[in-house]
C-alpha cells in the first residue's frame, strides 16, 4: 500500500509540474532557512558548555548601587581579595581561581608583537575550566612566577616548529619569562579566548602589582573569579549551595570589607555567583571579556526561522486546498470502490511528506551553498558535519515529518471527510472554491513578511539616525595607539614631531578613549556653604592630559581646559554638562568651585559641552575629567587630508621613538562601529527574511492566481464577448488578492510597531518610527503581490474568448 501511495505520488508531482515546481521551491527555501537559523542558535545555546564540570561552574560578580539604591554599575570582574576570601568562607566551594587580563608586548629573539588576551592565572584555573594541554604539566605550569603557557597557535608564531618549553620571552623589555607549557585554543564557544597565560604568583612582585595590593585593594574590581561548587555534597545540590552563598555574601562583606562613610558594604556592593553557561546569552554586565549574544535574539531568530518555515507550509496548504478541488471526485471514486478514511489520509499525507523530503534534499544543497557567507558574516565556525549529529539530525526528522504533516492536513483531513455522493454530484467543489480558509492563509504570510519588511526599516532608520548623530567631538580620522608607558619622557618631542608635518592636527592622551566604557569612579565631595559634603551621583572617571580636549574639538559650556601656564591645574578638574546638572548647578555657577574626586582635591576650572564617551545604547554619563601626567593606557592623533599619508608618517616618527614597539594602530570610527555590530547583523538579517518571506508568499500567490485563472477560464471568455474589457478583467481579477494583502498589512502593522518600540527602547537615544515606514512596507507588498498576480490575470485576460469558452 505504501509503494502505491508513493507511485501516485510521484504520479501526480509530475502531472503538476509548476504546481510542484513552486511547492518544493517555497519549502526548500524556507526548510533551508530553518536550517541555518538552527545553526546558529545551536552554537550559541552551547557556549561554555565544553567544561567538564560546566554544570557546577560559576564568575564571582560585583554590582554597584547609588545611595538610592539604584543600580551604577555592573561589574564582571571583582577585586583580587574576594577569592581566597571567598574560598576561606564558603565550605561549599571546591575551588577558586582569579585571572587577570592584560595587554602585553612579548620578544622574542628578533620578533616582538603587541598581545591582547593576556591572562594572569592562578593554577586552579585548569581544575575550575578545562584546559586541553599539548605539552607541561597542569599542576606545575603556573605555579612560579614569571612562568608562562603559550596558546598552540601563539607557540607557532614565536617558535615555529622548536619545543617552547624551557624557552624564555621578554615581557614589556623589561621582564624574563620562562614557558613552562603549551594548550589548545579554547573553543570558539567559549566566553574568553586566551591566547597566553602567566603564573599569577608573578603579580606578587611589587614593580607588577605587590602582593600587599592582592591582599587589601578592595577598589580594583579587575579580577575574574571562577567558582567551582561542590558535586551536590550538601543536601539539595549546586543550585541550594549557590542560593545558600549568595544569601550569605552581605555578611561576608560586612565582614571582611572596609566599612565606607560609616556605610555598611553590602548597602552599596552586591555580589552574586553567575552561572558561566549565562555569560554569553544572558550576561549584562558592563566589562565583558568579550562581547557577548543576547537571549531575546535567539528567540526573536528562532521565532523567524519557524514563520518563515510557517509561509512555506502555508504555500503547500494554499495550492492543495486549491488542487483538493480538482481531486474530489478522485476521492469519492476511492470510497465508492471501498477506500478507507484512513488509507486515503495515508495517501495525501504521504505524498505532503515526500514533497517535503524532496524540498528537504534541495535545503541541505541550499544550506552547503550558504554556509561560507553566514560564517563570514556571523564571525562563526558553522560546520555542515554539524548537521549529521544524532540529536540535531533527530530534530531535522523531525521538522520534515511535522512540516509534511502540517502542509497536507487540510487536504487529508478535509477532503476525506465528506460522503462520496455529495463529492461525485459536484456539491462539494462549489463548496470548496469559496476559499475562505486560502484567504485567511494568504493574509498570514503576507502579514509575517511585511512586519520583517517593517522591522528592516525601522534598524535602518535607527543605524542611519546612530551614523548621524552629533556626538560632540570629532571622531573622524582620529587614530588610536596604545600608550606604552615610557612614552611620558619624550612626548612633547614626540608630538611636535607628528605636528610640524600638518599631517597631524593635535595629540592627546587619556585612560580611556570614546566608544569604550567609562568604568572609573571615586568618591566625591563638593562645596556645600563653607564645608564639603559628599556627591550622592554616581560621577565617571577620566585620566586625561591638557591636549585630550583639543585633541577631539569638545567645545567648554564655561571655563577653561587644562593649561600647562598653571601649575596648580594638576590637582584641579573639569566637569562635562550632565555632571554640572545632575549636582545642582549651571556651567557658570561651577566654575571656581572647591571639588573632591578619588584623590584629586582642588577647583572645577572648566564645564565642557556635553559629549558621547560610550555608546548611544547608555545615557549620558556624568564624567569628571581629572588632570594627569603619566599612567595613561591611550595616544590620540587626529589626522588632517591625505589618511594613509598621516598613518605613513605617524609610523616613521612612532619607529624613531620606539624601534622595539610594534606599529598597531586602530581608527575610533572603526571602533564605534564596532559598538552596533549586533545592530547592523540584525538589519542585515531582516532584510533577507524580509526577502525570503516576500518570495515565498509571492511564488504561493503566483500559483494561486494560476490556478484561480485556469477555474475562471469560462467565465472571462463570456465577460469578453459580452463586450468587457482587459483592463477591466485585470482589475476584476486582481483585487480580491490585494484586498487580502491590505488587510495583511492592517494586522502587521500594529504588531510590527510593538516590536519594534520594544527593540527602541534598548537604546538610550533613538529614532520614532515614522508613519511613512509603514506606508512603504505596504505600499512595496503590494506592487509585489499585483506584479505577481497581473502575469496570470493578464495572460487570461488577453486569451482567445472563443477557446475560452471550449474549455470545458
Amino acid at each position: 500500500m505504501l509503494r502505491n501511495y508513493l507511485l501516485i505520488a510521484f504520479r501526480n508531482l509530475r502531472k503538476y509540474k509548476t504546481f510542484s515546481f513552486i511547492n518544493i521551491t517555497g519549502v526548500a527555501v524556507g526548510l533551508a532557512c530553518f536550517l541555518l537559523i538552527a545553526l546558529y542558535v545551536r552554537d550559541e545555546l552551547s557556549y561554555d558548555r565544553y567544561n567538564a564540570n560546566a554544570d557546577r561552574l560559576y564568575r564571582v560578580t560585583r554590582t554597584f548601587l547609588t545611595s538610592e539604591g539604584t543600580v551604577s554599575l555592573r561589574l564582571a570582574q571583582v577585586a583580587p581579595p574576594f577569592g581566597p576570601l571567598i574560598k576561606q568562607d564558603f565550605p561549599e566551594i571546591e575551588q577558586v581561581a582569579r585571572t587577570l587580563e592584560s595587554e602585553s608586548l612579548l620578544r622574542y629573539g628578533e620578533h616582538s608583537f603587541n598581545e591582547k588576551n593576556v591572562f594572569f592565572a592562578e593554577g586552579n584555573l585548569f581544575k575550575t575550566l578545562s584546559f586541553d594541554m599539548v605539552s607541561g604539566s597542569p599542576d606545575q605550569a603556573l605555579v612560579n612566577p614569571f612562568s608562562i603557557l603559550f596558546s598552540r597557535p601563539m607557540a607557532e608564531k614565536y617558535f615555529g616548529t622548536e619545543n617552547p618549553v624551557g624557552k624564555t620571552v621578554r615581557l614589556n623589555n623589561q621582564y624574563d619569562l620562562t614557558v613552562t607549557g603549551v594548550y589548545e585554543p579554547l573553543p570558539a564557544q567559549a566566553h574568553f579566548h586566551p591566547n597566553f597565560l602567566l603564573s599569577f604568583s608573578t603579580l606578587n612582585d611589587s614593580r607588577i602589582y605587590g602582593a600587599e595590593q592582592l591582599r587589601t585593594n578592595w577598589g580594583n574590581n579587575s579580577f575574574n573569579t571562577y567558582v567551582l561548587l561542590k558535586a551536590g555534597q550538601l543536601e539539595g545540590g549546586t543550585s541550594s549551595d549557590r542560593q545558600r552563598i549568595e544569601a550569605a555574601f552581605p555578611a561576608f562583606q560586612d565582614k571582611h570589607f572596609p566599612a565606607n562613610e560609616g556605610k555598611n558594604p553590602s548597602k552599596w556592593s552586591i555580589l552574586n555567583l553567575q552561572k558561566l553557561t549565562d555569560i554569553h546569552l544572558r550576561s549584562h554586565t558592563d566589562s565583558e571579556l568579550e562581547p557577548t549574544g543576547d537571549v531575546s535574539y535567539i528567540y526573536l531568530f528562532s521565532a523567524i526561522g519557524l514563520f518563515i518555515l510557517l509561509i512555506a507550509c502555508i504555500n503547500y496548504m494554499n495550492l492543495a486546498t486549491a488542487r483538493s478541488a480538482g481531486r474530489a471526485k478522485e476521492v469519492g471514486m476511492r470510497k465508492v470502490v471501498g477506500a478507507l478514511r484512513s488509507q486515503l489520509i495515508g495517501q495525501f499525507l504521504s505524498e505532503s511528506i515526500l514533497l517535503v523530503t524532496l524540498s528537504l534534499g534541495v535545503a541541505v544543497v541550499l544550506v552547503l551553498f550558504c554556509l561560507p557567507a553566514l560564517n563570514k558574516f556571523t564571525q562563526k565556525q558553522l560546520a555542515f558535519t554539524q548537521i549529521v549529529e544524532p540529536a540535531f539530525l533527530s530534530i531535522l526528522v523531525g521538522i520534515t515529518l511535522l512540516t509534511g504533516v502540517v502542509a497536507g492536513s487540510y487536504p487529508a483531513f478535509f477532503l476525506t471527510s465528506f460522503r462520496p455522493l455529495g463529492v461525485l454530484k459536484g456539491q462539494i467543489v462549489s463548496a470548496m472554491r469559496t476559499g475562505k480558509l486560502r484567504q485567511v492563509l494568504v493574509i498570514t504570510q503576507f502579514a509575517i513578511a511585511i512586519a520583517l519588511m517593517i522591522s528592516t526599516a525601522v534598524v535602518y532608520n535607527q543605524m542611519k539616525y546612530i551614523q548621524d548623530y552629533r556626538l560632540g567631538y570629532q571622531k573622524d580620522q582620529v587614530l588610536l595607539l596604545p600608550d606604552v608607558g615610557d612614552s611620558t619622557t619624550n612626548y612633547e618631542t614626540l608630538k611636535q614631531q607628528l605636528i610640524q608635518t600638518g599631517v597631524v592636527r593635535d595629540m592627546g592622551r587619556s585612560s580611556r578613549i570614546p566608544s569604550s566604557r567609562l568604568l572609573d569612579s571615586y568618591d566625591a565631595s563638593a562645596a556645600k556653604g563653607d564645608s564639603m559634603a559628599p556627591v550622592k551621583i554616581n560621577l565617571r572617571g577620566l585620566r586625561i592630559d591638557y591636549d585630550f580636549i583639543p585633541a577631539y574639538q569638545i567645545a567648554m559650556a564655561a571655563g577653561r581646559n587644562f593649561s600647562r601656564s598653571y601649575s596648580t591645574d594638576t590637582s584641579m578638574i573639569v566637569l562635562n554638562e550632565t555632571a554640572v546638572r545632575q549636582l545642582g548647578w549651571t556651567p557658570d555657577q561651577a566654575i571656581g568651585k572647591a571639588f573632591r574626586y578619588g584623590p584629586t582635591n582642588g577647583q572645577i576650572i572648566g564645564v565642557t559641552k556635553d559629549y558621547h564617551f560610550e555608546s548611544l545604547h547608555q545615557k549620558m554619563a556624568a564624567i569628571v575629567m581629572v588632570m594627569s601626567t603619566s599612567h595613561f593606557n591611550w595616544l590620540s592623533i587626529p589626522i588632517q587630508g591625505n589618511v594613509p599619508a598621516g598613518v605613513k608618517h605617524v609610523e616613521t616618527i612612532w619607529k624613531q621613538f620606539f624601534p622595539e614597539r610594534p606599529f598597531d594602530y586602530q581608527f575610533l570610527d572603526e571602533r564605534f562601529d564596532q559598538l552596533y555590530t549586533r545592530e547592523r547583523t540584525q538589519q542585515t538579517l531582516f532584510s533577507i527574511f524580509a526577502g525570503v518571506a516576500i518570495l515565498i508568499s509571492c511564488l504561493g500567490l503566483f500559483g494561486l492566481s494560476m490556478f484561480i485563472a485556469e477555474q475562471r477560464t469560462k467565465e472571462i471568455g463570456i465577460r469578453k464577448v459580452l463586450g468587457a474589457t482587459e483592463l477591466s478583467l485585470v482589475t476584476m481579477f486582481s483585487k480580491d488578492f490585494l484586498k487580502l494583502v491590505l488587510v495583511a498589512v492592517v494586522i502587521a502593522s500594529p504588531v510590527a510597531w510593538y516590536a519594534m518600540h520594544t527593540w527602541l527602547n534598548d537604546f538610550a537615544y533613538r529614532t520614532t518610527i515614522h508613519w511613512w515606514v509603514f506606508l512603504l512596507a505596504g505600499g512595496l507588498t503590494v506592487l509585489i503581490a499585483l506584479v505577481t498576480v497581473s502575469f496570470q490575470s493578464i495572460k487570461a485576460a488577453l486569451m482567445n474568448p472563443v477557446k475560452s469558452l471550449r474549455s470545458d
